[in-house]
């Protein structure tokens, strides 16, 4: 005989069922390529990290002289453990490219305008903290790579005018990569992090409820509305178990990075900086490490952080670069800063830099400033070339110009990872 309280259960799962996801969805919404299931597919792979972070947890000591030997006992004598180590290194990587691509998501279909502005302030601050997050959680294995790639990530923040220093000895407690750093990285992984990752994604996904759901094409708005369940539901299953099936994959045939333990008297050539920092350690090698680690990040930041409160003199359209003649000129921008990229890293490269050329001049001037203003005069005469070629609005030259700074960063990233071999040098993948 059912009671009262057993009659309740099935509508309370039900509440929280409708709390996550609203009783009727707008049927354009339902279209895979409005979204690829970007948003769902990060909230999906959080939740991963926290159970596979929580399991690690139970056999790993955040102490120099235990965490090496911690994590080899994992993987070689706990059932299951390398596959769950695996897991969780395959869930960080996918996290950070999922997240930003995410970004490209909302910011290429207009959605960061009118009631949407303070939610895409979040979702850069989410994707901020997912970078950090796996920044802090890539010293733990205390190995040979993540000792030299944490070195070389935090020595960036010495480029920050007046206070880089002081943070980064606030980071490392002390002048460098130690014991406490590692108990300091450790807390802030397991602890700050989550917590503030968990929070920041509830209110963004209710905020995007809040809002109306996905941002459509305003001739879609009036479409019928059909229910959420099973109609969203099952497309949300099938993109959740195909993510998982390419994590499984990727875990059972690619180990996570493990080298030897860490040697503080014997550094890797090349040190490189993590992945997600390898762009802007490409910088500093054109670039002085002001304009390369501070000046042009912070810009770039701050730019997608203003950017809602822009007038762009158009209403947002929700649909993918506005127009038709806005997608051609983002596929011709990104080929041109592919291009153009290459090209000027090449020159860099095997000609002597103006530091060389102009001695007498401070190295801030000719290191820093020539070949920023150079730089900039290469994006602004292309940003007048684009709009007269296709007549573009302003809010399609914004986007397109988007095209052509993250096709660079991009570029700088893939070679910065597979193009720099010993001494930094540019050399083949298959030489590293």
């Amino acid at each position: 005989m059912q009671t009262p309280e057993n009659n309740l259960k099935p509508k309370r799962f039900a509440g929280i069922l409708f709390h996550l996801h609203p009783k009727s969805i707008n049927e354009e919404a339902l279209a895979f390529n409005r979204t690829f299931g970007l948003g769902g597919m990060a909230a999906l792979l959080i939740v991963i990290q926290f159970i596979t972070g929580i399991m690690l947890r139970f056999y790993y000591e955040p102490f120099p002289q235990k965490a090496y030997d911690s994590i080899l006992h994992l993987q070689n004598n706990v059932l299951f453990g390398q596959l769950i180590r695996n897991i969780h290194h395959w869930c960080g990587v996918f996290l950070v490219i999922i997240a930003f691509l995410h970004l490209l998501r909302v910011f290429f279909t207009s959605g960061f305008q009118s009631s949407r502005k303070v939610n895409w302030l979040i979702g850069l601050v989410l994707l901020i903290l997912i970078i950090f997050s796996n920044f802090t959680g890539y010293l733990l294995p205390w190995d040979q790579l993540a000792f030299w790639a944490v070195t070389v990530g935090t020595s960036l923040l010495d480029y920050f005018p007046l206070i880089g220093i002081s943070i980064r000895e606030f980071v490392l407690a002390g002048d460098e990569v130690n014991a406490n750093t590692l108990l300091i990285f450790y807390t802030f992984h397991t602890a700050v992090l989550p917590i503030l990752l968990l929070l920041l994604m509830v209110y963004h996904f209710w905020r995007v409820r809040k809002s109306g759901g996905i941002f459509l094409p305003s001739s879609n708005q009036a479409k019928d509305t059909v229910p959420t369940y099973p109609n969203l539901v099952y497309r949300e299953f099938i993109v959740a178990l195909a993510l998982i099936a390419v994590v499984l994959v990727f875990s059972v045939f690619l180990n996570a990075p493990l080298l030897s333990k860490a040697n503080p008297d014997f550094s890797l050539n090349p040190t490189k900086a993590p992945w997600y920092f390898a762009g802007i350690q490409e910088l500093l090698l054109h670039f002085h490490p002001f304009v390369a680690a501070f000046l042009i990040p912070l810009t770039i930041i701050f730019l997608l952080a203003a950017l809602p409160f822009i007038n762009l003199e158009e209403e947002p359209s929700g649909f993918w670069f506005h127009s038709e003649k806005a997608k051609r000129a983002a596929k011709f921008t990104a080929m041109a800063s592919i291009f153009i990229t290459l090209i000027l890293i090449l020159i860099n490269e095997f000609l002597p830099d103006l530091e060389t050329l102009l001695p007498w001049l401070n190295p801030f001037i000719s290191n820093g400033i020539i070949p920023l203003a150079i730089v900039m005069s290469i994006v602004w005469f292309y940003y007048k070339f684009i709009i007269k070629k296709f007549s573009l609005s302003y809010l399609e030259v914004v986007q397109t110009m988007f095209v052509f700074v993250t096709t660079a960063f991009i570029i700088l990233t893939i070679v910065g990872v597979f193009f720099r071999g010993v001494d930094m040098e540019l050399t083949f993948p298959w030489n590293l």
